[in-house]
C-alpha cells in the first residue's frame, strides 16, 4: 500500500518503488508475483477502479489511504480469479486494520460485500461503459482515446488499450556468441524454462522465445552465463535495420541498458568497433556488465557528456534510438498513461531532432544511419525524419516502419533507414 501511495503523489515510477520494497522483504516468490500482479493491476486499472468506487459510494470523496484499500479489494474481486472472494475481503479488510484505517474497517467490509451481491450487474456495467466511454472503462486518459481513435479508429484503440492492460511477456533473445539455439533449448528444459519460439519477419527462426514459466531469471545458469538476454522482439527491428557487418564501425548513440547495442555486436560477430554512449553513468555501468556477461568484446562505452568525437570521426553505420514518450511500451511501464502530458509529446521531439542531426554528422560518405523510437506517435517518428530531411539534404529515406502491438503483437516502435550520399 506504501507503494501505491507514492505513486499517488508522483515520486517515481511504480516499478522502481516496487522494486525498492520487494528488495527489502523476504517474500516467497509466489507471494512476490501476486504482490506485483496486484500493484501493478490497480495501477493500471485505476480509473475504472475510481469510477466503481465513486458509482457504489455515491460519489463521496475517501480519504486517499481507504481509497487504496478499495482499489485494492475491488481489483481482487473483478480482474483476479485465482484468489477467493471471501479471503480478498478479508485480507483488504485486515489491511486496513493494519494500516491505521480500523475505524474505516467496517464501511470497506460492506463495500465489498455490496458489489460481490451485485457481480453480475457490475461486470455488464463494466462493458457498457467501455462502449459508452472507452477511455474510462479501458482505464487511460480521455486525450489518450482521442487522439489514438483519431490515428486509427474506434476498434483498434481499443485493442491497443486492451493490450496496455495486460502484463507485458518475457522474451528472450540467444546470444549466439556464447552459446546456439539448440543447446539454449536444452538447458532451459533441465532449468524449468517453458519457453515457446517466436517468429516474425525481422527476428528469423530460433533467435526469439517466450518465456513461459521459469525460474527467477537472475538464478538461471543459463542467464548467468550470458547465453540469453532479455528484450521484447520489437528491439530487434532497429538493429536489423541497420544491418551491422563484422569488421564494420558502428556508433549506437543512446546505447544503455545494452540490448540493441549487444545484439550489434552479436550480428558483427564481435569484430569491428561498436562506440556505444549514453548520458548516464550509471547506465553506462549496466551496459558494460551486460556486455561483460554475454562476451561481448568489441563494444566501447563512452559517456555521451565527455564524447569528444569531432566532424572528422566517422562510422559506418549509426544507430539513434532516441529518449522518447514511450507511448508504445505503455504496458510494461504500467503507470505512464497518468504521468504523460499532450504537451510531452511535442515537447521530445526537439531533442530527437537534435539527436538525429548529431548522430547524421558522425556517417561516412555511403554509411547508413537508423532512427528509432517506441513511440507511437507521429510527431515523435515520422515527422522528425520529415524535418531531418528538411535540414540535411546529404541523406535519403530508403524506408520506414511502425510497429504496432494491436497489429503487430509486439511492443510498439518506430524504424527509419536513412542514408548518406
Amino acid at each position: 500500500m506504501c507503494v501505491l501511495r507514492q505513486r499517488d503523489r508522483g515520486a517515481a515510477y511504480v516499478e522502481h518503488l516496487l522494486e525498492t520494497a520487494l528488495a527489502q522483504a523476504a517474500l516467497a516468490p509466489s507471494d512476490r508475483a501476486l504482490c506485483l500482479e496486484l500493484t501493478y493491476g490497480v495501477a493500471r486499472w485505476q480509473a475504472t477502479l475510481d469510477w466503481l468506487i465513486a458509482h457504489k459510494t455515491d460519489g463521496r470523496a475517501q480519504p486517499p489511504a481507504l481509497q487504496s484499500l478499495l482499489r485494492l479489494g475491488l481489483y481482487q474481486l473483478f480482474w483476479l480469479d485465482r484468489i477467493p472472494d471471501h479471503a480478498a475481503v478479508n485480507e483488504t479488510v485486515a489491511l486496513a486494520r493494519e494500516c491505521g484505517c480500523g475505524a474505516q474497517a467496517g464501511f470497506l467490509n460492506a463495500v465489498l460485500r455490496g458489489c460481490l451481491r451485485e457481480r453480475a450487474a457490475t461486470e455488464q456495467l463494466f462493458e457498457e461503459l467501455k462502449a459508452r466511454q472507452p477511455a474510462l472503462g479501458w482505464s487511460h486518459p480521455e486525450w489518450l482515446w482521442a487522439r489514438w481513435q483519431e490515428l486509427w479508429g474506434a476498434d483498434a484503440t481499443a485493442r491497443l488499450m486492451a493490450w496496455n492492460n495486460t502484463p507485458a511477456k518475457t522474451y528472450a533473445r540467444v546470444n549466439t556468441l556464447k552459446t546456439e539455439p539448440g543447446a539454449l533449448r536444452t538447458q532451459w528444459r533441465a532449468e524449468d524454462v517453458e519457453y515457446d519460439s517466436l517468429l516474425r519477419d525481422w527476428t528469423g527462426e530460433d533467435l526469439v522465445f517466450e518465456l513461459k514459466s521459469h525460474p527467477p531469471l537472475a538464478k538461471l545458469g543459463s542467464f548467468q552465463q550470458g547465453r540469453f538476454y532479455v528484450q521484447d522482439p520489437s528491439t530487434l527491428l532497429a538493429v536489423r535495420e541497420l544491418d551491422p557487418q563484422p569488421g564494420e564501425t558502428v556508433l549506437d548513440l543512446c546505447a544503455a541498458p545494452g540490448g540493441k547495442t549487444t545484439y550489434i555486436a552479436q550480428l558483427m560477430g564481435n569484430q569491428g568497433r561498436l562506440v556505444a554512449g549514453d548520458l548516464s553513468a550509471d547506465r553506462l555501468k549496466l551496459l558494460r556488465e551486460n556486455c561483460t556477461r554475454l562476451g561481448v568484446t568489441c563494444v566501447e562505452p563512452i559517456q555521451l557528456s565527455a564524447l569528444a568525437l569531432g566532424p572528422s570521426t566517422r562510422f559506418d553505420r549509426v544507430l539513434a534510438d532516441v529518449p522518447c514518450s514511450n507511448t508504445g511500451v505503455m504496458r510494461r511501464r504500467v503507470d505512464l498513461r497518468w504521468r504523460l502530458r499532450p504537451e510531452d509529446i511535442g515537447r521530445s521531439s526537439a531533442t530527437q531532432l537534435a539527436l538525429l542531426r548529431r548522430a547524421a554528422d558522425h556517417v561516412k560518405p555511403g554509411g547508413s544511419l537508423v532512427y528509432s523510437t517506441c513511440s507511437l506517435e507521429p510527431e515523435e517518428n515520422g515527422g522528425v525524419v520529415e524535418r531531418f530531411l528538411a535540414l540535411d539534404a546529404g541523406f535519403k529515406l530508403e524506408r520506414a516502419r511502425e510497429l504496432r502491438p494491436f497489429s503487430d503483437g509486439v511492443d510498439g516502435a518506430f524504424v527509419a533507414r536513412l542514408v548518406r550520399s
